[in-house]
């Protein structure tokens, strides 16, 4: 651990995240594990896809963590028609008033913010969803030969329906890597369902608390570098990952259902995920519980199935509970 940084100073910082995820519950009902994942990845330092269908509270959820950070956030609808420079900004011609002398200026797109909703991200064709390719792994935007930073933190959130197909483009293996967890957002059980039905139908709102600041969400990014993954664990993260790959996998249901398996960069995030994980549940060193937890979010957008797999309807969730059950922990 960092000698910069005080035992007391760390506790001090694991004490905000419960309060953060205090001041969230007072405008999202339920999803706990959905909000968990998201600070998770804020906290990691990545970008991740919410699945769900309409309705179920995604944008609110990403709002309600903005104003609860302090944060700026802004939201793109995707559609079919949008063009790069709806996202990343474009050039305007502008009159100097002392000289007369006309120049280029570039005027920043609504990409230039902390928090980004990409709605709907796959309504748009490939040529705009890649235009955020260099922003989320780059935190850069370049534009007519100049770079231009973005604010730091940076997280993309983008969502996806997934009944609806008509009129989507299915997300690209590169820009899926690109996100660090695809978290999946189901309907609420009947007492969350009945608690919604009663905060959103009257007068009175829920109010979300601003917890930390953006300075506040660096140092944590930061400390979460710092957390302690064993080497045991860090060998087993290594084996689950390599063991996705059908053509270095000794397992049967691997060979049989993956045409390709996931990269370095799953191990990467499951490593970070699970420093994240242990830090918001007050432990400076993560556990195979972590590990567990996480692995189906970090692996299941990473993992390509077969047509064997797609005949028989595995899902790669199935894919990751064999991994988790046959891979063995390094004795």
């Amino acid at each position: 651990m960092s000698e910069t940084v005080s035992e007391q100073g760390i506790q001090a910082r694991v004490a905000r995240l419960a309060a953060l995820r205090e001041s969230i519950a007072e405008a999202i009902v339920g999803q706990d594990v959905v909000v968990e994942q998201l600070l998770i990845g804020l906290l990691a330092g990545g970008h991740c896809l919410l699945e769900g269908v309409p309705g179920l509270g995604k944008t609110l959820l990403v709002r309600s963590l903005g104003q609860a950070l302090h944060l700026q956030f802004r939201r793109i609808q995707f559609t079919p028609d949008l063009m790069p420079s709806d996202i990343l900004g474009t050039e305007i011609l502008e009159e100097d008033h002392g000289t007369g002398k006309r120049y280029f200026k570039f005027q920043k797109g609504p990409v230039f913010t902390n928090l980004l909703l990409a709605d709907e991200l796959n309504r748009t064709p490939p040529k705009t969803q890649a235009a955020l390719l260099e922003a989320m792994q780059e935190h850069t935007i370049s534009y007519a030969g100049t770079t231009y930073p973005l604010p730091e933190p940076f997280f993309v959130l983008a969502t996806q329906n997934p009944l609806e197909q008509a009129g989507t483009y299915p997300l690209p293996e590169a820009q899926l890597d690109r996100f660090l967890l695809h978290i999946r957002v189901e309907y609420p059980d009947e007492a969350e369902e009945r608690s919604i039905l009663a905060r959103t139908t009257g007068s009175a709102a829920g109010k979300v608390a601003e917890v930390m600041d953006a300075d506040e969400v660096i140092a944590l990014q930061k400390l979460v570098r710092e957390v302690h993954v064993s080497e045991d664990l860090l060998t087993w993260i290594n084996r689950l990952v390599r063991a996705s790959r059908p053509q270095d996998s000794a397992i049967t249901e691997v060979r049989e259902w993956v045409r390709w398996g996931a990269g370095p960069r799953a191990g990467q995030s499951l490593v970070l995920a699970s420093k994240a994980r242990a830090l918001i549940h007050g432990r400076l060193a993560a556990t195979r519980e972590d590990v567990r937890a996480l692995a189906s979010p970090v692996l299941r957008h990473r993992l390509l199935l077969s047509f064997a797999a797609e005949a028989e309807r595995r899902s790669t969730d199935d894919v990751i509970d064999v991994l988790l059950r046959t891979v063995a922990f390094p004795a």
